[in-house]
This record gives C-alpha cells, structure tokens and sequence, in this order.
C-alpha cells in the first residue's frame, strides 16, 4: 500500500513539475523569443534607414523611390560585409546549425548564433533577396536549449520545446501565432498530439503579443481592394492555381535545395557574396521590388483591382516609375499623340502591357536573385520570396481570369497564388495557408478558396516530387 501511494504521489509530482515548466516555457520563454522577434524587426528598419534611406511600410513595401545608385551601393556592401563575417564564422568557430538539425539534438552555441541572425537581418535590410524569417526561428531555438537546459528536460522534451521555440519565433515576428504552431508540429515535429499544438499556441501567441508591443502592429501586406466575398469561378479559379502553383513550388523548392548544397565552403564566399550582391543591384536599377525579403515583389501582386475598374491594374506602379522611371507614362510622339495611341492602343491596353512586363520581369528576377543569393553563401529563408512568386503568378493569372469573371479580383487570385505556391515549395500546406491569411488579414470566408487552391497545390507538388526523386534515384 505504502508503495502505490508513493508512486502516485510520485507520478502527481510529476505532472505537476511539467506542467510549471510547461506554463514557465509559454509564458517566459514566449514573451524573451517576442521581444526578440520584435526587436529583429526593428534592427531591419535600422539597416533599411541606414543604407537604403528608407523604411519599409505598409503603403512604402520596397524602395521604390531609393536612387539606383545607392541600391546597387546597399545590397553590394551588404553582401560583401556579411560575406566576410560568414566566412570567419564558419572557418575559424563553431558553426551554427540549422534549427532542424538543432531539434534534432546539435548544440546552437550562443554568441555564434547571436551573430548568425543578426547578419540574416542585415542582409536583408541592405537589399539582399532572401527571406529573414529565419532569424527569429534561430534565436527562439538556441533560447530553448538555454531554457530546457536550466529545467534539466530529457532529450524528448528537449526536441519538443525547441521545435515550439522556432515556430514562436516566425509566429512573433509575422504577428502569426497559427503559422508558428503549425511550422513547429507540421514541419520541424511532424506529429500532432493535442498538448504539442496547445504548447505551439500558447507560445507563438505570446510571443506575437510582446512582439507587436515592441515594433507595432500592422497588415504585413495591402489587399484592401480584393472583392468582399467568395464566388464559384473563383472556387474554379483556385483549382487552376493551385495546380499551376503546385509546379511552380515544387521545381522553387527543388532550386533552392540545390543552392542550399552548392554553396561555397571556403574563400569563394568573399567573392561570391559581393557578386551576387552587384547582380542584383543592377537589376534593381530597373526592378527595385527584387530587394529584400519579398514584402515590396509580393505587394505588385496584391495591389490589383478588379478589370471592370477604371482604374491601374497596379497602383504601385501606376506612374510607370517602377520600371521605366518618373514621367514615363507622360511621354508623347511628336505628333501629339500618347505611344499607345501611336500604336494603335488604348490607354488602357497600354497600361495592362506595362503590368505584365513588370510582373513577369519581377516574376523571373526574384526567383533568380534569391537563388543566386542563396547559391553565393548567404543564410536565410524563402518563405516571403515563396509568398512573392505566388502572389505574382495568381496576379498574371488572375488578370486574364478577371477579363473572363469580372466578379473575381486579381487580388484574390494573388491570394491563392501567394498560400499556393508557398504550400508547394513548403510542404507544409496548413502553415502555409494560416501564414499568408494571418500577413493579409484576408477575410474569414475566403479561408475556402484558398484551402482548395492550397490542397489542389499540396497534391501537385508532391506527387511531381516523387516523380523527380525516383527519377534521379534510377
């Protein structure tokens, strides 16, 4: 009898002690991962002031109106500075490992990592094409081995509260609680039990509160002129994008795998950094939405009106500045008549002909600049850049849609394009789905068409990456 109690006094001790570090983790650890998340967004308005003059904003997303100069000046001393510090990080200390070899166990040292994440920012503020989002998953992961440290946590629980740490760390710094709990159980845990999504939400959303405390809260991206409801052609609509964003995801993610194992492992880094920091400074002369993380790309395709309007397809780049410079669109031929109407086009025909150079350029420049950034050595995500080719691709498809069902937005099919393509290149089609509603703040009801376009994505890509696999493995 004496032994029964005492195991289950033992076993009630037990549950107790989890459940005190359980709360300590949700409440602590999630606040120190938001307040870093924040303060990392507010670092990247540092460098973006700093080195490009400006800072990014909801209605400012890229740096339109930086001199060419001065981008190619930016993203070239970035790279070249980050290239440096990599190099000496990597050849003559600890190197940092990848959050999901540190779930899996690898020690993240502390001032290593510290510096590691603060270049990922850097970078990305100077003009680099890649994603920061995975700073703040690095930080959330090297606090959590200190936390799991301090409570003595077996190597189970470890690999759990580590898993939660990053997914808090993308939840607070994209104010995306949901996306961060799904990032941790669907892609870095890859199970689902009920205390490991209450754990995954309870921490991503603390660490958004203390984030948006921090920086601010605000709509990561403007889809204010989407149409207000869901109809049935855009039910048919998402089934068309998520089969052609289910390609385009999956051959992105192939390409980024593949910058990802070739990139240089010694001295190459001091040159191939700077180079790629030229090339797309040049392109950016033309192109300055390529820059940065993808908010400014991602946003051309967002900002679209309905066809039936009077108005731009694209309201950023409705002066034509983005691509052919201020005053552009105000050129005339000697005999008085608008270029278009010299040949023998509308105004409107005119401005749809600009809107998809643009968007096919930005399209094919923002894939190859983050890759090549990727390929050159640098450190960081492709989640936002993923955002950013889907958002594009929905937009050209959606411009044509819309001629056909007027009643269906651009924008909306950017929205499913956007939570298509990044469910492709992701595979992780529910993180996917919640990280772009939660960025746009996109109404509840359009969670059904973006779901079909998402799972429509999810099956493309996947049954295509099989494909591939079992054809390099023949």
């Amino acid at each position: 009898m004496t032994d029964t109690r005492t195991d289950a006094n033992t076993r009630k001790n037990a549950r107790w002690k989890r459940l005190g570090w359980l709360t300590v983790a949700v409440l602590g650890l999630g606040a120190l991962i938001g307040a870093g998340a924040g303060l990392l967004t507010l670092l990247l308005y540092r460098v973006e002031e700093l080195m490009l003059g400006y800072v990014e904003s909801q209605s400012v997303p890229g740096p339109f109106h930086v001199p060419a100069l001065r981008r190619i000046i930016s993203v070239t001393a970035g790279l070249s500075i980050a290239g440096v510090i990599w190099w000496l990080l990597r050849t003559k200390t600890m190197k940092v490992p990848s959050v999901k070899k540190a779930v899996a166990g690898e020690r993240m040292p502390f001032w290593q990592t510290i510096v590691h994440v603060v270049l990922q920012i850097f970078i990305v503020g100077s003009g680099a094409s890649i994603g920061r989002e995975v700073a703040p998953r690095e930080l959330g992961a090297m606090l959590a081995q200190r936390f799991c440290d301090l409570f003595h946590l077996d190597r189970v629980d470890t690999r759990v509260v580590v898993a939660v740490a990053a997914g808090a760390g993308l939840g607070g710094v994209y104010n995306a609680p949901l996306a961060g709990m799904f990032f941790a159980v669907e892609i870095l845990l890859a199970e689902v039990t009920i205390e490991k999504v209450a754990f995954g939400l309870g921490m991503s959303a603390m660490a958004a509160f203390v984030a948006a405390a921090i920086k601010g809260h605000h709509v990561f991206y403007d889809i204010t002129v989407m149409q207000d409801d869901s109809t049935p052609t855009l039910m048919l609509a998402a089934l068309l994008l998520g089969a052609l964003a289910g390609v385009a995801g999956a051959w992105f993610r192939r390409g980024a795998q593949w910058a990802e194992s070739h990139k240089p492992k010694g001295a190459a880094i001091l040159w191939q950094m700077p180079l790629a920091g030229v090339l797309t400074g040049i392109v950016a002369v033309v192109l300055p939405q390529i820059m940065g993380n993808g908010r400014a790309a991602a946003q051309i395709g967002f900002s679209t009106v309905s066809m039936d309007e009077g108005r731009s397809i694209a309201r950023l780049i409705n002066d034509r500045s983005v691509l052919f410079g201020s005053g552009a669109g105000d050129a005339s031929t000697s005999d008085g008549l608008s270029p278009w109407q010299s040949m023998g086009l509308t105004s409107r025909q005119g401005e749809l002909i600009i809107v998809m150079m643009v968007l096919v350029l930005t399209l094919l420049f923002k894939a190859v600049a983050t890759l090549l950034t990727i390929r050159s050595g640098a450190s960081g995500g492709v989640l936002q850049p993923g955002i950013a080719l889907g958002s594009i691709i929905g937009a050209i498809f959606g411009i044509f849609w819309a001629m056909a069902f007027p009643a269906d937005s651009v924008t909306a099919c950017a929205l499913i394009g956007a939570a298509a393509l990044l469910a492709a290149s992701q595979q992780a089609p529910l993180m996917a789905m919640c990280l772009v509603m939660e960025l746009t703040e996109a109404p509840i009801g359009f969670f059904v068409p973006v779901g079909l376009g998402v799972a429509v994505s999810a099956l493309v890509s996947s049954t295509l990456l099989r494909k591939v696999d079992a054809a390099v493995e023949r």
